[in-house]
Formats: structure tokens, sequence, C-alpha cells
């Protein structure tokens, strides 16, 4: 077998992309899941429900006198990115690593201007943070941009 640098594997055939490895494959595809559920339920919460329970007094000093534009723009943006990254992944389009990439910075955006912006801290944060993360390190592992399996060492 032959050992290629990280930055220079192996196409697919008839393509000019890397192989994704299956299991950071089919676990970019359950995060991606996660947050596009997520996303769509916490819009259409804030939408419908006007914040789901949360004071409006959370909204004092944001641009925002109601939850209905964060509840759109959780819904249409952030899930919207996710379901595109999720669909094209379902249908192994060649653009779906890119959108996986768009997608797991919006989650990471949010929850950064959602913490700045809001004067409480919720464990959800964290969570959806977190997702973003993971769907950002498991884009990394699908391009192989990262070795796998072996941890690489500096010689003096």
């Amino acid at each position: 077998m032959t050992h290629h640098p990280a930055s220079v594997r192996p196409a697919e055939p008839g393509t000019d992309r890397a192989h994704p490895r299956r299991p950071w494959w089919l676990a970019l595809l359950i995060v991606g899941w996660f947050n596009l559920v997520s996303a769509l339920g916490g819009g259409i919460g804030l939408v419908v429900a006007n914040g789901m329970g949360m004071p409006r007094s959370w909204l004092a000093g944001t641009p925002f006198d109601s939850f209905v534009i964060p509840g759109l723009i959780l819904l249409l943006i952030v899930g919207g990115t996710q379901a595109l990254a999720v669909l094209g992944q379902h249908r192994r389009q060649p653009w779906f690593l890119a959108a996986a990439g768009v997608a797991g910075f919006g989650m990471v955006i949010w929850v950064y201007v959602e913490v700045a912006l809001l004067p409480v801290y919720s464990f959800l944060h964290t969570l959806y943070f977190t997702t973003g993360m993971l769907q950002l390190v498991f884009l990394v592992l699908c391009l192989g941009i990262l070795p796998a399996g072996r941890a690489t060492r500096v010689r003096k």
C-alpha cells in the first residue's frame, strides 16, 4: 500500500476530489442531521411561539424587539445551510463538503453572536457550539487533511 501525505490523497476514480473516509462521512451526516433538526425546531419555535418562553427583556440592547427575526435567521440561514449540506451529502454532490463547512461555521457563528447579545448563558449554547465544531472537525477528517490512525512526531 502506498503512503500519501495528508495533502495528496488519491482521488476517487473519475473525479478530482478526495474520497471521504466512511466513518467520518457518516459522523458528518449524523451531526448535520442533528444540527438541521435543531435549527428548524428552534427557528419555528422562535417564530411561532415568539421566544418559546424566553422573556422579551433578554432582547434589550439587541437590534430586535421580538424573537421573530432571530427565529427566521435560525430557520432560514442556519437551518437552510444545514439542509443544503445534508441533502448534498445524501445525493453525493461534489459540493457537499463545502456546504458542510459553511453550515458548521454558520452554527458556530450563530452561537457566538447569541452569546454576545443575550444576557444569559445556557447549556444549549455549549451543545450547539460543540456540534458546529464537530461538523468542522468531521469535515476536515473527510477531506483527509489530518493524519488518521497515527500520531505525527517531530524528530530532532
